[in-house]
C-alpha cells in the first residue's frame, strides 16, 4: 500500500505541476462558455466505502443532475459546448489529480461508482472491489472509453447500463484487484494514454 502510494505521488505532483497552464486555459474556457463554477463536484464511494467528493471540470450546465439522469447519454442536451471537447478528450478528468494527491484515489483503481450504484453491487462486489483506492482509469475505463455513445443506441439508457454494462465493468475491476501490481499499474497508464490520442 505504502509503495502505491508513493507510485501515485511520484507521477500525480510532477503532473499536476506541468498541467497547472492548461488548467488555467480551461477554467477560462468553462467561465466564458456558460455560468457556475469551474469545478463539479459529486458524492462517490471509496476506498472502504468511504464517500467522498471527486472533482472534475464541469462540462454541463449548472444543476443538470437534478435535470435528468446520473449517466450521460450520446448528445445530451445538457452538455456545455466546452464540456462536449472535454469529455470527449478526457481533460474533464484532470482534477482527479487532486483526489489523488489527498489520497481519495489512486492513478490506476477501480472507478468510483455514485452510491445508488454501489447499492446494487453483491456482498462479495463490495468487499473486494472497495478493498482497493478508487482510481483515475482502469480496465474498465479504456474498455468503455465510449460509454455514452453506446447507451445512446439503448431504449432506456439507465437499465442498459445496469444490466448490460455495469456487470462488465464489475468483472474488469475485480480483474484488476486480482491483479494488481505497480507494472500493471504502469501498463494500464500508457494504455489510458494510448487511448486518449488515438
Amino acid at each position: 500500500m505504502i509503495a502505491k502510494r508513493l507510485f501515485d505521488l511520484f507521477f500525480a505532483l510532477p503532473a499536476l505541476l506541468v498541467l497547472m497552464p492548461i488548467f488555467v486555459v480551461i477554467a477560462f474556457w468553462i467561465k466564458l462558455d456558460s455560468t457556475g463554477p469551474v469545478l463539479f463536484r459529486q458524492e462517490r464511494v471509496g476506498l472502504k466505502g468511504k464517500i467522498f467528493q471527486i472533482l472534475k471540470f464541469r462540462t454541463m450546465w449548472v444543476d443538470a443532475e437534478g435535470k435528468g439522469r446520473q449517466i450521460t447519454v450520446g448528445k445530451d442536451p445538457r452538455i456545455t459546448r466546452s464540456g462536449e471537447f472535454l469529455r470527449k478528450s478526457k481533460l474533464d478528468e484532470l482534477p482527479q489529480l487532486f483526489n489523488v494527491i489527498l489520497g481519495e484515489m489512486s492513478l490506476v483503481g477501480p472507478r468510483p461508482e455514485v452510491p445508488r450504484y454501489v447499492a446494487l453491487y453483491s456482498k462479495k462486489q463490495r468487499e473486494r472491489i472497495l478493498s482497493v483506492p478508487p482510481g483515475i482509469t482502469d480496465f474498465a475505463s479504456i474498455e468503455f472509453r465510449d460509454e455514452s455513445t453506446i447507451l445512446a443506441r439503448a431504449n432506456d439508457p439507465e437499465l442498459a447500463y445496469i444490466r448490460e454494462v455495469m456487470p462488465i465493468k464489475l468483472a474488469l475491476c475485480e480483474r484488476y484487484v486480482a491483479q494488481r501490481t505497480l507494472w500493471v499499474d504502469l501498463l494500464l497508464i500508457l494504455r489510458t494514454f494510448k487511448a486518449i490520442v488515438a
